[in-house]
């Protein structure tokens, strides 16, 4: 697995759900790649598992490539730039393309389903949705190679939810054969897409439990130390809103980003905990040391050096609920260049630069924000700021 030349951490690439602004995603990839930050493992969820099939299931130097194709086709019925100027008229741009997209589908990925089920009407389980995916698993077996993912050059893990149980599941190929259905399972969100099929059962999207797969990476690896590229597509931290447009669209950024500062501060509190227990091992004398139940809990706060660097879309407030379907060419544009922006922000700050290996605890970085947490060994929390952030914010266009 490809390491950080800097700390020998292994290189993690978390990807968050949230159909539409998913383009933010590829301008991360594409900086990170342009700054040698190449993952070995990649895990996602919804259009996040997409992202991180495009790139797992191709070679470094076709991933770019393949990603942009596969933002240029889903774009494609939407091409054309607002005719309206002013942050005042872009809700209308944006509400506008989103109802085409919501009319006619997006090219390669759903198409809407004719004729549509009614809403008593007995279906079978792959045709109870509005739209039809089956132009994703054609764009999937186009752009992505199956045969390199189950080759494992790359980890690979998206997270999807089993309709029948409501138990939360991860696709992994270090634990089984990843086909496109998996992909597919991982972004098949009730009741704009069909659940998916998979060894007789059926699944929803992930996003439904969790819409970030960061505490199933954590999970996962506990003796390798990591460094973790954490990319979120929906702010926790907004304004109050003034109309009902704004009121929606703030309630799905609570709803979808709320996950994920609760899985990242959990980790942070369990890491705190681990340190708490290993200082108070140190102070016990040999004979109590001995006994098996410290060993037992020595064994537990053996814990890896975990780096999470935070990117989160924040660049444009669309006032609308639609933002997640919004698939205008211009607009993917937009949240493309943010992503290779934010990278490129965070990579040239000097908190990034002069970083360390944490030796204990998890350091997040969030340099976007112009903040810096850090988790020190003792259990405190530092948080300290960093320049360039509040000036770049003020300069962002709409």
């Amino acid at each position: 697995m490809p390491k950080d030349p800097k700390t020998g951490q292994e290189i993690v690439l978390v990807l968050q759900g949230g159909g539409a602004l998913g383009a933010y995603q590829g301008g991360v990839y594409q900086a990170l790649s342009d700054g040698n930050f190449r993952p070995g493992w990649v895990a996602g969820i919804s259009i996040g598992g997409i992202n991180a099939a495009l790139i797992a299931g191709n070679p470094p130097e076709r991933r770019l490539e393949r990603l942009t194709a596969f933002w240029d086709q889903v774009t494609a019925t939407v091409p054309w730039r607002p005719i309206f100027a002013g942050d005042g008229k872009r809700p209308l741009f944006t509400t506008l393309s989103s109802a085409w997209v919501a009319s006619f589908g997006a090219p390669g990925f759903f198409k809407p389903r004719i004729p549509s089920p009614l809403p008593l009407a007995l279906n079978p389980p792959e045709t109870l949705s509005y739209y039809d995916t089956l132009p994703l698993r054609e764009t999937l077996e186009r752009l992505v190679d199956f045969d390199r993912i189950n080759a494992k050059e790359t980890r690979l893990s998206v997270g999807a939810v089993n309709v029948r149980t409501g138990n939360f599941v991860y696709f992994d190929n270090w634990k089984q054969k990843i086909g496109p259905e998996h992909i597919m399972a991982s972004g098949a969100i009730p009741p704009g897409f069909p659940a998916i099929e998979i060894d007789g059962e059926f699944y929803w999207d992930g996003g439904l439990v969790s819409n970030t797969p960061i505490q199933y990476v954590l999970d996962e690896e506990r003796t390798q130390d990591l460094l973790i590229f954490q990319v979120d597509l929906f702010s926790a931290r907004g304004e109050m809103p003034a109309t009902m447009m704004a009121a929606a669209e703030r309630e799905k950024d609570i709803r979808f980003s709320s996950r994920t500062r609760m899985n990242t501060d959990t980790s942070l509190k369990e890491h705190q905990v681990k340190t708490a227990l290993r200082r108070l091992l140190d102070q016990l004398p040999q004979e109590l040391r001995d006994l098996p139940e410290c060993r037992e809990i020595e064994a537990f706060t053996k814990e890896n050096a975990v780096t999470v660097v935070h990117f989160i879309n924040r660049r444009r407030k669309s006032d609308s609920n639609s933002k997640d379907y919004e698939f205008s060419r211009v607009t993917m544009h937009e949240h493309w260049t943010a992503g290779v922006e934010d990278v490129e922000l965070t990579l040239a700050q000097r908190a990034w630069i002069e970083r360390r290996l944490p030796t204990s605890g998890v350091a997040v970085f969030d340099l976007a924000m112009g903040q810096v947490r850090y988790t020190s060994a003792d259990g405190r929390e530092e948080v300290a700021g960093t320049r360039g952030a509040e000036e770049r914010r003020k300069t962002d266009s709409p």
